[in-house]
């Protein structure tokens, strides 16, 4: 039987192995760390599937300015990383065009409108579906002003026809009463559900590709052996190698060190991302917040209150610059005033960015047995059982039900 190796054990890659095992194949999962142990430990637990709009669009342009000078913004860029960045920021440029975000839209909303087909399925298959909540979120506004500032998101929602419910006043207390009253407005997601323990979730699946056959290793790929085109091996840094007549790259951030290896291109950057989790919060929610112009997340999940959000742009190496993280938590008690923060741990992890914001899923453009799923940004979660599904069914033969032209590789 042919071998598959899948590299990168998060949510994508845990999933994607999860699936070629399901089908009968013999499927190695390998990563430097544990499965669940990368930015899928510490993502904000959020089945987004109202969010696949494209960075690039004109309302985020027009804020990127102010964003950039402020010390406390949204977006924090390195200074000594700012001229590796500008290859990726001239192609983040390039997907602004009207005509190109028409096409960035539709590729994310044909994915978001298959994650609940895909997700139930997934999660009803391996007994995993009390992880998932039924509860929405709800997106915050002081006035008029702020709620006016988010229109063009709310407009692209209602051009692909994704729920959603403006509220005011009394509806924003009675669904969750812990907020400020600060509020005056809200617009309530209810598919927008979150799990209830990220980590837990693909530690989980693990353990159920465990139990179909699959095997887990431990190692970390510097290299690969090629033969006729394809890659017969790879080499890890212990000196093993593990044999390969299939591959997938899967490993969020980090996969264009390893395409590198290949000598494909992908413009992949890391927003890294901060969390705080804190397990004695001193309130009860039953939403997941998202507050636009503060730019920050709050989700009941892993047995306490998840706050994170933001965006850094300082590459892979860097040390993590916590002062992210407490910034957070402060705009966070703006929302919630009885928040405290008791029993709190810190957290940063690397967001797969590419200057589109649509994931790669799909064949290597030069080598004949390889493939990629990357890039997903801050959708991992929402997108990863419609991943699965689809890589499966490319890896396999099968016609997916998506085009899969809008992510493939060699787009940029």
């Amino acid at each position: 039987m042919s071998s598959i190796v899948v590299v990168g054990a998060g949510i994508i890659g845990t999933t994607i192995a999860y699936e070629l095992q399901r089908r009968g194949k013999a499927v190695t999962l390998l990563d430097k760390a544990a499965p669940g142990r990368g930015a899928s430990y510490g993502n904000m637990a959020s089945i987004a599937v109202t969010e696949f709009m494209p960075a690039s669009r004109p309302g985020i342009w027009a804020q990127m300015p102010k964003w950039l000078l402020d010390p406390e913004g949204p977006v924090r860029i390195r200074p000594g990383y700012l001229p590796k960045l500008v290859p990726w920021f001239l192609r983040f440029l390039a997907a602004s065009r009207p005509s190109k975000l028409r096409e960035l839209e539709a590729a994310g909303a044909a994915l978001c409108r298959r994650v609940y087909e895909d997700l139930d399925a997934l999660l009803k298959e391996t007994g995993l579906g009390h992880m998932l909540t039924a509860e929405g979120c709800l997106s915050l506004y002081t006035d008029d002003a702020e709620f006016k500032a988010d229109r063009e998101h709310m407009e692209i929602l209602e051009r692909f026809g994704f729920r959603h419910e403006i509220l005011g006043g009394n509806a924003i207390q009675d669904l969750e009463p812990v907020l400020t009253t600060k509020i005056g407005k809200a617009v309530l997601f209810p598919d927008n559900r979150s799990i209830t323990d990220p980590y837990r979730l693909v530690f989980a699946l693990s353990e159920r590709f465990g139990r179909l056959g699959g095997r887990i290793v431990q190692g970390d790929v510097v290299d690969f052996e090629q033969a006729d085109a394809g890659v017969s091996a790879l080499r890890l840094a212990d000196g093993r190698t593990v044999v390969a007549d299939k591959v997938v790259l899967a490993a969020g951030a980090f996969t264009a060190r390893l395409s590198a290896l290949l000598r494909e291109h992908i413009p992949l950057e890391t927003e890294r991302g901060y969390h705080t989790q804190i397990m004695e919060p001193g309130i009860s929610m039953r939403h997941s917040i998202i507050w636009p112009a503060r730019a920050f997340m709050v989700t009941p999940t892993a047995g306490g209150i998840r706050v994170g959000g933001t965006v850094e742009m300082a590459g892979l190496d860097a040390p993590p610059d916590y002062r992210r993280a407490k910034i957070l938590v402060k705009r966070a008690q703006e929302a919630l005033p009885d928040l405290k923060v008791r029993q709190a741990t810190e957290w940063m992890g690397h967001r797969p960015a590419l200057p589109d914001t649509v994931p790669v899923m799909g064949p290597s453009a030069k080598r004949r047995n390889v493939w990629y799923a990357t890039g997903h940004g801050h959708l991992g979660l929402t997108y990863a059982a419609t991943t699965g599904r689809l890589m499966a069914d490319l890896i396999t033969g099968v016609e997916p039900p998506v085009d899969m032209k809008p992510y493939r590789v060699d787009r940029f």
